[in-house]
């Protein structure tokens, strides 16, 4: 038994492991419940267990899908070279499409955290058709990012800009000790400590410290810098919205509300939203488990 393995059935007793092969490789996919759909995306650099403390209580009540993303976990990780279409979230969102088809699920409600809320928002942009509901945790776009930044947020989100830089720039500073650098990144930036469980915080830097998984990050933020946002400008020339009804989640605590102004970003992208501040820093899911669970329930029931 892999580690991967142990780590799913000590925190996701019930869960079905599956690997889905897509059109351009395989992802990691696990799945419990019965009833509407609901497809969970994990943030950086976490795979699916980001989610254990809400999973096993939605799926008395939904078929929950969780995966891993492309680049991350145990799913295919296309290295440089593939092209940076190959981290847009356009095609990461194309992909958890066809997972969820080939699952036997059309129409589902999407909940997603970090690099998750990015290809949820995707998802529900470029396929309406398909998403019932949408839950973000503590993003802004990406063009609303890199188009209003500033020095102060140039410093506090460093990591935006640093592995946005060219190949292989990034990957080898971070090779002299990658388990350290996502130490940092797992903080949220801060130094109050993030309450994970041991297995989980192991399991992320584990898998994330992986040169491959390396690579593939800097490659999902550069293809953040250079096509996430130019793909947010066409949709708002476009007039493109989110018309599902939407609720936007964000740590009170953390670095993006105290650069950003979450509600009118998100009205200016979204027909139908809620709001609602978390006690929290930007890891939400792991640090207000019950808090979560409880405003997943109200918001999707």
């Amino acid at each position: 038994m892999t580690h991967f393995e142990a780590a799913d059935r000590e925190l996701l007793p019930g869960f079905k492991r599956q690997f889905v092969q897509t059109r351009e490789g395989s992802i990691m996919t696990l799945r419990a419940g019965e009833g509407p759909a609901l497809l969970m995306l994990h943030g950086d650099p976490q795979t699916h267990l980001c989610w254990h403390h809400q999973a096993a209580q939605l799926a008395k009540h939904y078929t929950v899908v969780l995966t891993d993303l492309r680049g991350r976990g145990e799913s295919h990780k296309p290295q440089p070279g593939a092209g940076l279409d190959a981290y847009a979230k356009r095609a990461m969102a194309a992909e958890q499409l066809e997972v969820m088809r080939a699952l036997g699920h059309d129409r589902f409600a999407v909940v997603g955290h970090d690099r998750g809320a990015r290809v949820a928002r995707r998802l529900a942009l470029d396929h309406p058709q398909n998403v019932t509901r949408l839950v973000e945790m503590d993003i802004v776009p990406a063009g609303d990012f890199y188009d209003n930044t500033t020095a102060e947020i140039a410093q506090d989100y460093f990591y935006f800009f640093f592995l946005t830089q060219d190949h292989p720039i990034p990957e080898s500073l971070i090779a002299g000790d990658p388990r350290a650098f996502m130490r940092l990144i797992l903080t949220g930036l801060s130094n109050k400590p993030v309450p994970y469980h041991p297995t989980a915080l192991e399991t992320y830097l584990a898998s994330a410290s992986r040169a491959d998984a390396v690579a593939a990050m800097c490659e999902c933020f550069r293809a953040g810098f250079h096509l996430d946002r130019v793909h947010d400008a066409e949709d708002l020339a476009n007039g493109d919205r989110i018309d599902c009804p939407t609720l936007v989640m964000w740590g009170e605590h953390g670095v993006v509300a105290q650069h950003f102004d979450l509600t009118a970003i998100w009205s200016r992208w979204c027909s139908d939203v809620d709001f609602l501040p978390m006690p929290t820093g930007h890891f939400i899911p792991e640090e207000a488990p019950e808090a979560v669970l409880s405003a997943l329930l109200g918001f999707l029931e």
